[in-house]
């Protein structure tokens, strides 16, 4: 069972990015009667499954997530990885019910965000109507730059992107530029990569040989930024299948 607290925007270390910058105190205020409840989940426990009924949006406080579609024979394709700061459930607003599962790849917790408090909210507090226009946004370009990478990049430049995406997003969060510990397991990866688990790790091998970066289990250590970056379009490596 969910275990549910009161949540409060006006004192979340997140607030400068789930929410727009300058609300005001007004403006935090009504933020914290449109959030009504924090969940905390733990490792593995699903947020929300393909299917159900979308009810509002979950921002993350804390943990990371993964999003997945049920494909044949109990598969499933990963669709993206969350951290805190980013927003669960926009893919239930089309249809009004789920067209993904979402995952916590370790103990997290997330605050609700009720769609018709958002729609009543929105037009009064101008700012926060603009933020989610952003956020949806984001999650269109950031699917066109995944169907671009599986479409055009060799797998060993899937990965390379992969790994400068996900220190980028985590340094605008406050943490380090090269230093990443992954809470998705490298088969979660090639599934969102579009490769076997075989292609992964040994892209990750060829990596460390070359010197771009250094792998102990899930910590990586970016050790040349500039070239892993040049990799992304001038990998001299042998072609990954």
């Amino acid at each position: 069972m969910h275990k549910k607290t009161k949540a409060t925007c006006s004192n979340c270390n997140w607030q400068k990015i789930c929410l727009p910058i300058d609300l005001g105190s007004q403006g935090l205020e009504r933020i914290d009667e449109m959030v009504t409840v924090r969940r905390k989940l733990k490792r593995h426990e699903t947020l929300f499954h393909c299917g159900d009924d979308f009810t509002g949006l979950y921002a993350i406080r804390s943990g990371f997530f993964k999003t997945s579609t049920p494909i044949e024979f109990d598969r499933e394709q990963v669709t993206g990885f969350q951290m805190p700061g980013e927003v669960l459930g926009l893919d239930g607003i089309l249809n009004d019910h789920h067209t993904c599962n979402a995952v916590a790849l370790q103990d997290g917790e997330v605050c609700s965000l009720p769609l018709d408090l958002i729609a009543k909210l929105s037009p009064s507090v101008k700012r926060l109507q603009h933020h989610v226009h952003k956020i949806m946004s984001r999650e269109i370009v950031q699917a066109q730059d995944v169907m671009l990478m599986l479409g055009s990049m060799r797998s060993d430049e899937r990965l390379a992107a992969f790994l400068i995406n996900l220190v980028e997003r985590l340094h605008a969060h406050g943490f380090s530029r090269t230093e990443v510990i992954l809470q998705m397991a490298r088969e979660d990866i090639g599934s969102y990569l579009g490769m076997t688990l075989e292609t992964v790790s040994r892209i990750f091998s060829r990596l460390t040989e070359q010197g771009l970066v250094e792998v102990d289990q899930r910590h990586i250590r970016i050790l040349d930024p500039v070239a892993l970056s040049q990799s992304v379009s001038q990998f001299k490596g042998t072609r990954a299948s």
